[in-house]
């Protein structure tokens, strides 16, 4: 084959090459499902940290060699690792099947977590019925007001607002079902009688919150948090869900996780919204902020225009609601004062020290006895 000299043979054969190696993604995720059977059927792990640097160290090397920039050509394949990880978490949650034609019921099924969980029991083997007033969600089974149900489920999920989420508790205690249930609430110092109520009445209940969002694909680095009610064995069923993902699992008390969130969440979330606000307050026009960004300013811009993309009424609650709230929102307000009285009085020195103090902290992440 002669080589293409024109725009238009060198655009052809970029086409083709654009089409060569879809075909070739599309191979690897095949190949990514042979490989999880073969770890299945050996006893592997899903995810071989050893093995992901090998294969990197690897391609940076070949693309130097090609002339090719290493940096790109590891974050092509970071992407096509996460792609199989995620074909190959999917097809061992499948396998596993702790459903097995068992029957859980999603009340608030329409909004976005439950229906993720609808979707995530369901690949388990597990019979869905959702019941939420919003209307039926996909082909599963439906009803608007789960209280017509016989609640004869093996599982029960509540995943309505927070708003509401201490109610549903409160009347499941009434109707004591034998089944695990288990909330997914964002905070739990507002759900604390509901769920003592269902403890009192017998019922077989934790309480979660999943570490990340609807759209999370692989749980590979994502935390699932149980709240222990001192319940035996529904910790450790609630905990079995999971078992055939790469989530990591954290047991903690009510109190402890609220006191995290309100920093993990609340803090994140207000800085954010105070960022976008500040911005939106400037006066100066979006597009030209835009045209004269930098690094550091594109970064946070990414993550506050995802939180601003969210709900005002689920982030409220994550403010409002949780008892230790204020905390972190003092913490904030604090250390924006210590910010500016430094700028103001010219204190070099305390400023340094204030940001040799956060690297100090963000440094222990990766540090022996971190939390990385």
């Amino acid at each position: 084959m002669s080589e293409p000299t024109t725009l238009e043979e060198l655009r052809v054969r970029l086409t083709a090459i654009d089409r060569e190696l879809i075909a070739l993604m599309a191979e690897r995720q095949r190949l990514s499902r042979g490989v999880e059977r073969a770890k299945r059927a050996t006893g592997h792990v899903t995810r071989d940290y050893r093995r992901e640097r090998e294969v990197i160290l690897g391609v940076r090397s070949l693309a130097e060699q090609q002339g090719v920039s290493a940096d790109i050509a590891e974050q092509v394949l970071r992407l096509l690792i996460r792609s199989s990880l995620a074909t190959q978490e999917q097809a061992r949650v499948v396998a596993f099947g702790q459903g097995n034609g068992r029957r859980a019921l999603i009340i608030g099924g329409h909004g976005k977590m439950g229906h993720w969980f609808a979707d995530f029991l369901a690949s388990q083997g597990f019979l869905i019925e959702t019941a939420d007033p919003a209307g039926p969600v996909d082909s599963y089974s439906h009803r608007s007001d789960w209280q017509e149900s016989p609640l004869d489920h093996d599982i029960i999920v509540v995943a309505t607002p927070l708003s509401v989420t201490a109610q549903v508790l409160h009347e499941l205690a009434v109707r004591r079902p034998s089944g695990l249930v288990f909330d997914l609430a964002s905070i739990k110092t507002p759900l604390r009688e509901g769920l003592a109520a269902l403890v009192a009445a017998g019922v077989r209940v934790t309480s979660l919150h999943p570490m990340f969002g609807p759209d999370t694909d692989l749980l590979s680095g994502r935390h699932v948090i149980y709240i222990d009610m001192g319940v035996p064995g529904a910790l450790e069923e609630a905990q079995e869900l999971f078992a055939a993902t790469m989530a990591e699992k954290v047991v903690m008390t009510l109190d402890k996780h609220d006191r995290l969130i309100a920093y993990v969440l609340g803090l994140s979330h207000a800085l954010n919204i105070a960022f976008f606000t500040a911005l939106a307050d400037s006066g100066e026009d979006a597009p030209r902020l835009a045209r004269m960004s930098s690094t550091t300013f594109d970064s946070q811009l990414a993550v506050a225009s995802r939180v601003a993309d969210e709900s005002p009424a689920l982030y409220f609650e994550i403010q409002a609601l949780n008892a230790y709230g204020a905390e972190s929102l003092n913490a904030l307000s604090l250390a924006v004062a210590r910010l500016q009285d430094m700028v103001k009085r010219g204190d070099h020195a305390g400023f340094a020290q204030m940001m040799e103090h956060g690297r100090a902290y963000l440094h222990t992440r990766s540090s022996p006895g971190g939390t990385g």
